[in-house]
């Protein structure tokens, strides 16, 4: 295992006046009870659509077989469309939700939350056709003809299902290995579409929805939350903010094969309270494909003057920024993400980071208050001339008292890890024990690729690092 190691050093702070006031802004917690509170309004949301259930007669159409088909999947479909608005509100970018979560928590329960809502679909559909079908002389594909032609809204709601069909479909890992991400992004906002087609035959026509003026209001208010969430958070906070402010490209920096740089400034940057690690959804208007977002991390602590986002080539967006031009428009979400001083728990920290993965890591060394030693950065790349920043990490570590460690070399073959095959003689648990003893007492932040997080993660583990002292966020769409 190559390794370099710098020593610790101090020097005079850059920038101070800067750093002051990002340092007054970034050390934020977030209570732990805005978790335990979403997490118990899911469950009333849920419980409250089982209550409509039962007390519109759920519990005694179960005495027939028709009526238990249909009644069960009158309440497939209840929580299947409580779901649904659930998975948009998750989404919504609702900063408290997101502050407590973090986006990467919050996409994974998104999925789950989808998931389950689109087999709940499904289970509705069917549970209703053949409770309709028990009871009369059409048969099955009669019934199911009937319904979706002679019902109210549900020629709406089945093409909002096949909109949602689309959505699924696309989100099963194979087939989204297979999408680039812009396309994935475009397939996925037929999400919106497919809750929004799904609200009239449910208003029209379900007992529970019209059932007393509690079951209505309670339907229309859900669904008048989410839409307010989206609009508020994902189109009118982000769009008042750039015409409050605009923001403008300054710069652009090839950092090196397939890297660039991108430094943005403007009025608007100061009046962002972004933190060292977080990340925001990035638009660039300079042509065709600009309406879709992308997610960058900042590679720099906010200074109150200008932002920097470093990104690898890896599909469209990303390859654009190679070629932007300076004075182009720039339109911002967020910041979003736990991966800031604000979510630190111990004094002393271990930064990781690997390939690209380093430019959250390059700003939070920046942005932590440290005094020497508290902070040790693992720097892990394939080869020498895939060191994102090496020199800048190098000299922030000497500057502020880091120490600073490369870790040099390709992959060990045919196993999970974070080392390089030149240490596959050692665990992984061995190997970071080996390069900071004390890993047991840090708090760690981890950025690269997912596996190699996991491996990196899995080692901490073992080192007795507690699973709430350690942060990463994954990118992954």
């Amino acid at each position: 295992m190559t390794t370099t190691k710098v020593p610790s050093a101090t020097a005079p702070t850059q920038r101070p006046q800067a750093r002051a006031a990002y340092r007054s802004r970034a050390v934020r917690t977030v209570p732990r009870w805005w978790r335990d509170a979403s997490v118990s309004a899911f469950w009333l949301v849920l419980l409250w659509v089982t209550a409509l259930w039962v007390a519109n007669g759920g519990v005694q159409d179960l005495g027939s077989v028709a009526g238990a088909l249909t009644s069960t999947g009158r309440l497939t479909g209840l929580v299947a469309s409580a779901l649904l608005l659930v998975q948009v509100f998750l989404m919504a970018r609702v900063p408290w939700f997101e502050q407590a979560w973090g986006q990467d928590e919050l996409a994974r329960t998104h999925r789950l939350v989808g998931f389950t809502s689109f087999n709940l679909l499904w289970a509705h559909i069917v549970l209703i056709t053949l409770g309709y079908a028990s009871g009369t002389p059409k048969g099955l594909w009669g019934t199911l003809v009937d319904l979706v032609l002679h019902y109210p809204g549900m020629l709406l709601a089945t093409a909002g299902t096949v909109a949602l069909c689309m959505v699924v479909v696309t989100s099963v890992r194979k087939a989204r290995r297979r999408l680039r991400y812009e396309a994935w992004h475009l397939i996925h906002l037929y999400g919106y579409l497919g809750a929004g087609l799904a609200l009239p035959h449910q208003l029209w026509t379900g007992r529970e929805f019209l059932a007393s003026t509690a079951s209505t209001v309670f339907w229309w208010g859900l669904y008048a939350v989410c839409a307010a969430a989206v609009l508020v958070y994902r189109v009118g906070v982000p769009a008042w903010r750039s015409l409050r402010a605009p923001l403008r490209v300054a710069s652009v920096v090839d950092e090196g094969p397939g890297v660039t740089s991108v430094v943005v400034a403007g009025r608007g940057v100061e009046k962002l309270d972004v933190a060292a690690g977080q990340f925001l959804q990035w638009r660039f208007l300079d042509g065709p494909g600009w309406s879709r977002a992308h997610p960058y991390s900042i590679s720099a602590a906010p200074d109150g003057q200008s932002l920097r986002i470093t990104a690898a080539e890896v599909g469209d967006g990303t390859a654009r920024l190679a070629t932007m031009k300076p004075g182009t428009r720039v339109l911002v979400e967020g910041p979003y993400g736990r991966m800031h001083p604000g979510v630190r728990t111990r004094r002393e920290v271990l930064l990781m980071g690997a390939g690209i993965g380093i430019t959250p890591i390059r700003a939070l060394l920046e942005g932590l208050d440290q005094d020497p030693g508290d902070v040790v950065v693992v720097h892990r790349a394939h080869s020498r001339d895939q060191f994102v920043f090496a020199v800048e990490m190098f000299e922030l570590a000497r500057e502020r008292g880091a120490r600073y460690v490369t870790v040099e070399g390709p992959r060990v073959p045919g196993r999970d890890s974070w080392l390089p095959a030149s240490a596959a003689h050692l665990t992984d648990a061995a190997a970071l024990a080996q390069l900071v003893p004390d890993v047991a007492e840090r708090d760690i932040f981890l950025c690269g690729a997912p596996k190699w997080m996991e491996a990196a993660r899995r080692a901490a583990r073992e080192c007795g690092v507690p699973s709430d002292h350690i942060h990463l966020e994954l990118f992954e769409y």
